[in-house]
């Protein structure tokens, strides 16, 4: 069961990250700034939450999962 939720957490990570705007595109990036010193709507500071909490739990997981081999 901890293995399918590792599987099913690793590809969302995968998804989200790949599926995610590009933060910098040089200088041209800095001159077309609408928000205050470049500070993250609250749409993308909620999805760099999302993605956070999932990678602590994708390796908290992973070394969980290392842990129950090492008892075999």
């Amino acid at each position: 069961m901890l293995t399918i939720i590792w599987i099913l957490l690793s590809i969302f990570l995968i998804t989200i990250i790949f599926l995610r705007a590009p933060q910098n595109s040089g200088l041209a990036s800095f001159a077309t700034k609408s928000t205050i010193l470049g500070s993250p709507s609250s749409a993308e500071r909620t999805l760099n939450n999302v993605t956070v909490v999932a990678m602590i739990l994708y390796l908290l997981i992973a070394i969980q999962l290392n842990f129950n081999q090492l008892n075999y």
